[in-house]
């Protein structure tokens, strides 16, 4: 049966469905755990493929599944206004942190991304993934649907301070996919197409600033290995040409 506490989001002064299973108190989105149950296998051939039919790795990476699995039925578990009550503050603890690691942060390998606290280490940006979208979603649930442009400007700006402080670690990997996770928020809050053409036209002469001046040489160099592996096959290039044969 479908609970009304979890089976519905008001988009637009409507309510829609978003097929959660309630069964005894126990939620559930089936379509999003089929599909990472899919991937999950996915991962797994490819892995059996890549590691010489190793099964000792596969019986680790099944280990770290099922712990995977087993948190995230119990945060599944959190009702939705628990979680959109502490997204500010996480939100706001994330930003301390992330202002943290570029004033005392520990640097490793060329990157300063970790915060030291003795008896173990902490990367902030791995908690922004979660929090960045929880706090644009937050926002933008506070106002009418579809956003109108003070909302998309100032949720642009949600997203785009953080991303900038990760960047500067340097890590652009995962600042870009902070972005696109807020960027994905506003984009299913109910965007309007004149308002994304727009922020797409603005976004190629802000692209090619960051290339020219927000990038590291190595950074660009791997942007270009990405899309053209073969121009160096047996350096750069020989970890995307092998995932490409395996896949």
């Amino acid at each position: 049966m479908l609970n009304n506490q979890y089976d519905t989001t008001k988009i637009g002064g409507q309510h829609q469905p978003n097929r959660i299973f309630s069964s005894s108190g126990f939620h559930i989105d089936v379509p999003l755990f089929c599909a990472l149950v899919l991937l999950s296998l996915v991962g797994l051939a490819i892995l059996y493929s890549s590691s010489g039919q190793d099964v000792d790795s596969i019986i680790k990476q099944l280990v770290r599944l099922a712990i995977a699995f087993v948190a995230m039925f119990a945060i599944a578990q959190i009702p939705p206004h628990i979680i959109r009550y502490w997204a500010p503050l996480s939100f706001g603890i994330g930003m301390i942190l992330l202002i943290a690691v570029l004033l005392v942060g520990e640097s490793g390998k060329g990157a300063q991304r970790w915060l030291n606290f003795g008896f173990f280490r902490f990367q902030p940006s791995e908690f922004m993934k979660l929090a960045v979208p929880l706090m644009v979603a937050w926002y933008l649930a506070e106002h009418t649907l579809p956003p109108r442009l003070k909302q998309v400007i100032i949720s642009t700006i949600v997203i785009l301070v953080p991303t900038w402080l990760i960047a500067k670690q340097p890590d652009l990997g995962t600042s870009l996919l902070i972005c696109a996770s807020g960027v994905f928020v506003l984009l299913l809050a109910g965007l309007s197409w004149r308002i994304i053409s727009s922020v797409v036209v603005l976004a190629i002469p802000l692209a090619w600033a960051v290339w020219e001046f927000g990038m590291h040489t190595y950074q660009r160099n791997r942007v270009l290995t990405f899309l053209n592996p073969e121009n160096d096959p047996l350096g750069s290039g020989y970890h995307i040409i092998q995932s490409k044969i395996a896949i």
